[in-house]
């Protein structure tokens, strides 16, 4: 299917069937999407969290309580779910260890082409940290690309999906033990096969108009 068509066709997921399982073929795929995304200078500043058993969504539905209750449900009953944390810091030894990568997988050919890089890279980050509103919402920023590039790839898998921005944070960050891992949740994302009370999939999509949205120069 063409991925206009996928944009189309694809429908936020409101309610999962409990019974199904993604494949292991399918896991591998999302991890992938995950781990391919782009960011900024290739900075990477996220790390992703899958919880597939019970006791695993349990801990992301320590999230899901009180006001967001209503998303437990989506939680506890996708087949996978997967918390899209950004970093809260990134300091030399993390950024020589993206550096590092690369220079294995044959990014960086020379001594030159790694210091330029390690230079650039390291700007970026000193001038987000030094910012008013600080490193977090530069990384999270990324994390919404890798947020798109999971929704879209798992469209064409043929996985449904639900993006969860209806959480407690604080709660999750500290189910999760997330601060002391340098780490904030951003977003969630339930993954599996919609169920037959899934009221969404039965409604048409709405966008506003090309007009509105979109101006030619």
């Amino acid at each position: 299917m063409h991925i206009v068509d996928l944009t189309q066709q694809r429908k936020t997921t409101k309610a999962f069937d409990p019974t199904h399982q993604l494949s292991k073929d399918e896991v591998a795929a999302v991890r992938s999407l995950l781990r391919m995304s782009p960011s900024s200078t290739n900075a990477q500043p996220w790390h992703f969290f899958l919880a597939s058993s019970d006791a695993g969504k349990a801990q992301v539905a320590a999230g899901a309580s009180g006001a967001f209750a209503y998303n437990e449900p989506k939680i506890m009953n996708a087949s996978l779910v997967v918390v899209l944390c950004a970093r809260t810091r990134m300091d030399d030894a993390y950024l020589r260890q993206v550096l590092d990568q690369e220079t294995r997988d044959g990014r960086l050919p020379t001594e030159e082409a790694r210091t330029n890089q390690h230079h650039v890279r390291s700007s970026y980050v000193h001038k987000h940290e030094q910012s008013a509103v600080g490193l977090l919402q530069w990384s999270a920023r990324q994390v919404y690309i890798a947020l798109g590039f999971l929704l879209l790839g798992a469209a064409e898998l043929g996985i449904d999906a639900c993006p969860i921005e209806g959480f407690d944070a604080a709660a999750l960050d500290q189910s999760l033990n997330l601060e002391a891992q340098g780490l904030s949740s951003q977003v969630l994302v339930a993954l599996g096969r919609k169920s037959d009370k899934d009221f969404n999939a039965g409604l048409p999509k709405s966008r506003l108009d090309e007009s509105v949205v979109i101006t030619e120069l």
